[in-house]
């Protein structure tokens, strides 16, 4: 479940640069004194127990505030007809309204055309009669009451933390961390209200923020407050100190403004409904706030080129320091002569912070990693990548290094194709990189440089991918963070190279220094997944961009907001529908589909799933095999494959199948006493599997499906057999448990009545008892005998963990052109066990 958590955004318009050149980090905080606690085991098996704050416990009540007794059932729902779709009067007007102008219209004419002929007419003569009936909706009004609208949302009925708790491993006592209300600023914040008794039984809500400096709300729980167009000024006086800091200043004070209707319920209890149908008194606190680096210096104040989070020098941001806190800053700034604290520790004392103007928030605390602008853009993309660019060309003439890099781009190139993996068929040869770009290139990158720059470069490049593979995490445990900061301190040791061999002269980064501040903020806000940019940046394009293209782009502000209020009523408008249960059955639209299926399509090869959580995998054939179309019987598909001993394989397999406690290896099983299967067999393209990955892309309940292909044509171009793990000892951690094996076939047969889902596979043998040293990867290589005939076998669909994904050790020679990547499988000797992938992998194949 996710944290009860409120996350709100606010677009800044125009804010340029913060020009400001430029330590301390906070002074001990007391820790709050230990409430008494209340645990309670936790998810299946009694695995996991939680200890609850007792003070802010979420307790129901009734209208009036007062406590239900334990047990006690809701209010009944209000009884609404579930045929009212006021203001529309169908369905069909309903699901019309979320279309652009120009589709409306062309809908509506070719509407009225098929009822001419029956003397009718549409419901609506263009856009403007559609919006003026979504325009009278009583659902969404904003009424600066959106953060009640989410908490009464029926959609998030389970999806709520109530209370702040402290989870635990039954096995180990060990903490771990996950969703928000895990984290100790959510605990430590119910502390503090909890000095207050009239706030004990609360639920405590906390707003979490996010701003974009360009121009800018996760689904309906991230709502647009606000686009902040922030004053320009003549070039003559645009630089001005002044005119510049009243800018900030003025920024400050607007969300001081917008958030000052919630700052009577931060301390005072206010009594809410929520989506279960409960009252509860709620006590709101401001959040973490979710900002790139140039948003955080406008937020906290601070010179640029400092720390937001601490007060290190400039020159030496990654030297230990004290940590920021509101009220020592307050303290220098009364103390203080003014030009120290700004060269001494980086503030701009005449600005404010907003958060100054609220209880219990301290926005140097209140600054959250940031996974996609922090880690993926700035420490890999625009530092690592750019410093082994710079590298080569310092090392070795400007022709050599050309030649180097276009052969990284072949690699990178000549990756094989993977469910959810982007391509690069050009290397990374184009110039606009989006944040989904770098974390593909995150995924091949090191295997493409590994021969062509010295060893030290190609361990900080894995330390700095752990690092980022193991913050990204969807818990993270006490163990883990000991892991992050093994991480960390690898790579601030290999990274050395780039200084000493006078590739970059500094260190001294704010992106890459706030990687020292994860595992504090670990601690603080739990794991960092549901803390990103990213989650902002989604919805970047329906709240701005979209509405940018309906708009007549003159004085497109006024009409940007209007399309998003239209759409955020609409938005309700459908909760409200699914509640009274109106939006299942016939007349779904297309776009309908794509909100509320089990499965969604990110691509032909990988889905979500929003199904109910299992933690076995479960692999399954297509639905429709091939027919005609391939082999139908066992001979034909052993001249097909060109494996003519396949019959004698089958043999064994069904051995195997037929007598699993029989301890002899199938190999050394005569052929006599095996079963003779040469009947029918249906050939699939394909198979399913379905397993728990709750750190990558996922449906609601951590489930992912992935597609697995083996066919001979493939878009009609070139083959594609996929690889795979395949489970041998799940008693085993990681790969010591699980071989890799490369699929040439799936095909399925019933023998005895019983239906065997089959794959015909070849082995890859592991090279060594451990993954490789440098990359932090296994290596595997073609399994074959001694004349390097091919090591083939049949295994049931039930062995088969997931897909996997190979990159070629291309080691130092350079590759020929031409290579294709859909060759790739077949062209080399060596391949490493891409454990970067996916998260999955990265936490399977170790």
């Amino acid at each position: 479940m996710m944290g009860m958590q409120i996350t709100i955004l606010t677009w800044t318009l125009t804010e340029g640069h913060i020009d400001y050149d430029i330590e301390m980090g906070e002074p001990p905080r007391q820790p709050s004194p230990q409430p008494n606690i209340d645990a309670e085991f936790f998810g299946p098996g009694d695995h996991l127990y939680r200890n609850y704050h007792t003070g802010l416990d979420g307790r129901p009540c009734d209208a009036d505030g007062v406590y239900l007794p334990p047990g006690a059932p809701p209010p009944p729902p209000e009884n609404l007809a579930s045929d009212d779709w006021t203001p529309f009067r169908n369905r069909a007007e309903f699901e019309t309204g979320g279309m652009p102008a120009g589709q409306i219209n062309r809908l509506l004419d070719l509407w009225a055309s098929t009822l001419a002929k029956h003397n009718d007419k549409p419901p609506f003569a263009d856009h403007r009669d559609l919006y003026e009936v979504i325009d009278s909706s009583p659902f969404g009004d904003v009424k600066w009451q959106f953060v009640r609208n989410m908490l009464a949302n029926p959609t998030y009925t389970n999806e709520f933390d109530y209370r702040p708790y402290r989870e635990y491993s039954t096995e180990n006592d060990q903490r771990q961390w996950k969703d928000f209300m895990s984290g100790n600023w959510a605990w430590d914040q119910a502390d503090e209200i909890a000095k207050d008794p009239s706030t004990l039984g609360s639920t405590f809500v906390p707003i979490i923020l996010g701003s974009d400096k360009n121009c800018f709300a996760h689904h309906d729980g991230l709502a647009i407050i606000g686009f902040l167009a922030m004053p320009k000024a003549t070039k003559e006086h645009a630089e001005e100190p002044t005119f510049r800091n009243f800018r900030r200043q003025l920024f400050h004070s607007s969300l001081s403004k917008i958030f000052n209707p919630l700052k009577p319920g931060m301390t005072t209890p206010e009594v809410t409904p929520f989506g279960d149908g409960h009252y509860r008194r709620v006590v709101y606190g401001l959040g973490p706030y979710i900002a790139d680096y140039e948003e955080q210096v406008l937020l906290t104040c601070i010179i640029r080129g400092r720390c937001p989070k601490c007060m290190a020098p400039r020159a030496n941001l990654d030297q230990d320091a004290l940590c920021r806190c509101r009220d020592y800053v307050e303290a220098l700034i009364r103390e203080g002569p003014l030009g120290d604290i700004w060269n001494e520790v980086g503030i701009v004392p005449e600005l404010v912070p907003f958060t100054n103007d609220f209880p219990r928030a301290d926005i140097y605390q209140m600054i959250s990693p940031d996974i996609l602008h922090q880690l993926v853009k700035g420490a890999f993309k625009d530092h690592l990548v750019e410093w082994v660019e710079k590298y080569l060309r310092h090392v070795h003439p400007k022709r050599h290094a050309e030649r180097i890099m276009d052969d990284i781009d072949r690699r990178i190139a000549a990756v094989a194709s993977f469910s959810g993996l982007r391509r690069f068929p050009q290397g990374r040869g184009f110039k606009q990189w989006t944040g989904d770009d770098s974390k593909a290139l995150m995924k091949v990158y090191l295997p493409a440089i590994e021969g062509h720059v010295p060893t030290d470069i190609v361990r900080a490049f894995r330390a700095l991918l752990e690092f980022c593979y193991l913050v990204r995490r969807n818990i993270i445990t006490e163990d883990a963070l000991v892991e992050i900061e093994d991480a960390l301190s690898r790579f601030h040791h290999y990274r050395e190279l780039f200084k000493t061999s006078g590739t970059i002269p500094t260190f001294s980064l704010p992106r890459q220094h706030s990687l020292k501040h994860y595992v504090q903020n670990i601690r603080l806000f739990a794991a960092p997944n549901g803390l990103c940019s990213s989650i902002t940046e989604n919805k970047h394009i329906k709240a701005v961009k979209e509405p940018w293209r309906r708009s007549s782009r003159y004085n497109a502000l006024g009409q940007m907001l209007l399309i998003n209020q239209r759409l955020d009523k609409l938005s309700a408008a459908r909760v409200d529908f699914m509640r009274r249960g109106m939006l299942t059955g016939t007349c779904l639209s297309t776009a309908m589909d794509a909100l509320a299926p089990l499965r969604i399509s990110i691509d032909e090869d990988l889905e979500i799933d929003n199904g109910p959580t299992i933690l076995q995998a479960f692999v399954q054939l297509a639905k429709t095999p091939q027919g005609k179309k391939r082999a139908q019987t066992v001979l034909a598909l052993a001249e097909e494959l060109d494996i003519p001993h396949l019959p004698d394989l089958l043999g064994h397999f069904l051995f195997q199948q037929l007598h699993p406690d029989d301890p002899r290896d199938s190999s050394d099983i005569p052929l006599a006493e095996c079963p003779r299967y040469l009947n029918k067999i249906s050939v699939f393209n394909s198979a399913s599997s379905r397993f728990y990955a709750p750190s990558d892309l996922s449906g609601i309940g951590g489930m992912r499906v992935e597609h697995i292909r083996s066919c001979p044509s493939w878009r009609n171009e070139h083959s594609r057999h996929d690889c795979v793990f395949v489970n041998t000892d799940s008693s085993l951690p990681g790969m010591q448990g699980l071989e890799v094996a490369r699929v040439h076939t799936f095909f399925s047969f019933s023998y005895w009545g019983d239906v065997y889902p089959c794959a015909v596979i070849r082995w890859f043998d592991k090279v060594g008892d451990t993954a490789d040293k440098d990359t932090g990867m296994w290596i595997v290589r073609p399994g074959g005998d001694a004349n390097d005939v091919p090591e083939h076998a049949i295994i049931h669909v039930d062995a088969i963990y997931r897909a996997a994904h190979l990159i070629p050790v291309y080691g130092r020679e350079f590759l020929p052109r031409g290579l294709k990547y859909y060759d790739s499988y077949d062209a080399f000797r060596a391949y490493y066990v891409n454990k970067y992938a996916d998260h999955h992998a990265f936490e399977i194949a170790f």
